[in-house]
């Protein structure tokens, strides 16, 4: 079990960085937000890049949860367990005031400064389009996708349109592109009812 103050310091760690960003989160505010001392900090975590590099594990653990119960659930078809889980992910972001999501935040600031980030994002990105691409296989395997497409090449251009859709719904404060971009990349993956057709939208 994650020891309780660490806990305290990576949740509010995660707050703040989805707010305020890496560069822009100094120690003292995350001590105010926990009202924690210095010694604190260090004992559970070397610098702060350690501490951020953390909160992403934390948040990729929050991920998996998320995926484990929509791409398992067992009452609904795989193109609508994959839609679940984006459907939860954009309430999620409604709950923290559309402040998007951590790595693409992350990825986006760091990304060209930080080798380590840029694994590390990259990494988690990867993670989650395998996991939708075992969810798809199941899907072409029944016939709901196109039988010659590369399900984990579709998986990773949906998570890239989701990173921008959610990039556009923090600019707007609105779940519009979110709710569009799930209509579009849904319609598009799917062999159309009663047609042997196939659909390359995302390919």
């Amino acid at each position: 079990m994650t020891h309780s103050t660490k806990q305290r310091l990576i949740d509010a760690g995660l707050r703040l960085l989805l707010e305020h960003g890496y560069n822009d989160l100094g120690l003292q505010a995350l001590l105010t937000e926990t009202q924690l001392p210095k010694g604190s900090f260090y004992h559970h975590f070397k610098d702060k890049e350690d501490f951020a590099l953390q909160v992403v594990d934390a948040y990729m653990a929050q991920v998996h949860a998320a995926l484990d119960e929509c791409l398992r659930d067992p009452d609904l078809p795989p193109i609508a367990r994959v839609r679940r889980f984006f459907e939860m992910t954009a309430q999620k972001y409604q709950e923290e005031g559309y402040m998007g999501c951590l790595l693409g935040g992350l990825g986006q600031e760091l990304s060209g400064v930080n080798e380590v980030f840029r694994q590390k994002i990259e990494a988690c990105f990867s993670t989650i389009g395998e996991r939708l691409g075992v969810c798809l296989e199941e899907a072409r395997i029944g016939g709901h996708i196109p039988g010659d497409v590369d399900v984990l090449q579709m998986a990773n251009r949906i998570v890239d349109c989701w990173e921008g859709a959610a990039l556009r719904s923090r600019l707007t404060r609105n779940p519009a592109s979110l709710n569009a971009m799930l209509d579009f990349c849904m319609r598009s993956v799917r062999v159309p009812d009663g047609s042997n057709a196939v659909s390359r939208s995302l390919i």
